[in-house]
């Protein structure tokens, strides 16, 4: 519990099973729920995860998106934060990450990880089409933001009740954003932490994802 807040960590995983201990590892003892998303892993993320403490949930049918809203749909916490298996996220940084939220007066906090601090963090490719897809939505939905694919996120659990989060995919992340700016009684900020280079084989499918991801972006601002 943090600030007699209850909080849960929603962790999506899919074959994570050489970051995931490292970030269970390093979760601090105020939270109160740590639920992982088995997105369908052939490897030992899900008996990694069990033998850790954390609430295993097998969610079959593929996708960021639906990871997330499987996990989202068991959270208990007042607030749910979200990281990856991959370790890329600071797990340390959840005590900066909940205080910065506590005092910002917004319903979602999302973390920046620009600009980076270590230019191995992140490829090049993956580094520009970030910066691509941040400057489309926000020229598409008035509001800059630095980091629209961040996946770190603080948010009140009954902020999702004024949310209408449609995709199943990469783009969740993007989506989960502009429901929080479009909708007042939400509010966005962002806050910068510290992006490292990921543990395991990396899922992204660059060209492809970035192509949906601005298709996603597009079709929301037109409400199709």
């Amino acid at each position: 519990m943090y600030k007699n807040l209850r909080v849960t960590v929603v962790i999506p995983c899919l074959n994570e099973e050489q970051g995931i201990q490292n970030v269970l590892r390093e979760v601090p003892l105020f939270v109160d729920e740590v639920i992982v998303v088995d997105n369908g892993s052939t490897d030992h993320t899900a008996d990694i995860a069990r033998e850790m403490g954390a609430h295993v949930i097998t969610e079959l049918h593929r996708g960021y998106g639906r990871a997330y809203k499987s996990g989202f749909s068991r959270a208990t916490g007042d607030l749910i934060v979200t990281l990856d298996g991959d370790h890329s996220y600071p797990v340390d940084a959840l005590s900066y990450l909940l205080e910065a939220f506590v005092h910002c007066r917004v319903g979602f906090l999302s973390a920046s990880r620009f600009p980076l601090l270590r230019d191995t963090a992140m490829s090049p490719k993956h580094n520009i089409g970030n910066r691509i897809l941040s400057f489309m939505m926000s020229l598409l939905f008035f509001r800059w933001v630095h980091d629209s694919q961040s996946g770190m996120w603080v948010f009140r659990r009954d902020a999702l009740e004024k949310m209408n989060l449609t995709s199943d995919g990469m783009a969740f992340s993007e989506e989960i954003k502009i429901e929080a700016i479009k909708n007042r009684d939400i509010g966005f900020r962002e806050i910068f932490i510290n992006y490292s280079q990921r543990l395991g084989e990396k899922k992204l499918r660059p060209w492809r994802d970035g192509f949906q991801n601005l298709i996603f972006l597009l079709r929301k601002r037109l409400g199709i």
